[in-house]
């Protein structure tokens, strides 16, 4: 585990695996663990960095976050790297590898539903204060229960309870759910621009399973932006690095290693 202090001088940690160039993964609302099927399909050719977010494994934390501090962490791990990085990021780390590289020289740029609200879900979003409610009445796991719900399943699923059953993360990942809340706080107050300028070329990774609102944010996304490609993976949740690891790196592996024209299993 390596360290580099951000632009506030909290400490950052980041996992580095194997050798090459660097590929940055971005966690969202799990834990780095979350690329643990990923990262093997990769390592062989090039180094593998796992940032861990401010305030969740062996990284520092402090009393104020925003989307613009999760950027500069970011940020610090790309100048503490070898090389010009590819950055892949899910979910809310898709949401900070966009902005970081908006401002930040990447490789690539691969995001699977970054977490971007658009039109009428992004004015009635309310994630985090009902988060915060079942935090205070000493809640967390309904904490927990109702942001997976909301965020992995759109807000319908019969049998959330043997679903969890199921779920690796759970119930460890109900230690992050005050960290959570305040990353859907900074998702909630993100306003997409209506064009992204991005140097570098962007995948863009979404299945047909994911909640609604973030198939409408990625395709937002895919409209702010010009080099780019959309591919969309049937019968994939929001979870789809872990879901469908070997899909996904079937899509990510050619546009990484710049083979022209990969051909998607849908979308444009």
């Amino acid at each position: 585990m390596q360290t580099v202090p951000s632009a506030d001088g909290t400490s950052i940690a980041f996992e580095q695996h194997g050798e090459g160039p660097p590929l940055i993964l971005l966690h969202g609302g799990s834990s780095p663990q979350y690329w643990k099927p990923i990262v093997p399909r990769f390592a062989e050719d090039y180094t593998v960095v796992i940032p861990h977010r401010r305030g969740v494994g062996e990284s520092g934390d402090s009393e104020e976050y925003s989307l613009d501090r999760g950027v500069e962490d970011v940020r610090a791990v790309i100048d503490a790297v070898d090389g010009e990085p590819v950055l892949f990021g899910h979910s809310f780390g898709g949401l900070l590898a966009i902005e970081t590289a908006r401002t930040t020289s990447v490789e690539k740029l691969i995001v699977y539903e970054p977490a971007v609200l658009v039109g009428e879900y992004r004015e009635q979003a309310d994630l985090a204060s009902q988060m915060q409610a079942r935090i205070d009445d000493g809640d967390r796991r309904q904490a927990m229960k109702f942001y997976i719900r909301e965020v992995m399943h759109g807000g319908d699923i019969d049998d959330l309870d043997g679903w969890l059953a199921e779920w690796p993360p759970w119930p460890d990942i109900v230690a992050l759910t005050e960290n959570i809340a305040r990353i859907n706080r900074a998702i909630e107050q993100y306003r997409l621009p209506d064009s992204l300028d991005i140097d570098a070329p962007v995948l863009m990774l979404t299945g047909t399973e994911g909640p609604p609102h973030l198939q409408d944010g990625i395709r937002a996304v895919d409209d702010a932006l010009s080099n780019r490609q959309l591919v969309e993976f049937e019968g994939v949740g929001h979870g789809g690095p872990t879901e469908a690891p070997d899909r996904v790196t079937a899509e990510v592996r050619p546009f990484i290693d710049g083979e022209e024209n990969p051909v998607p299993e849908s979308g444009d």
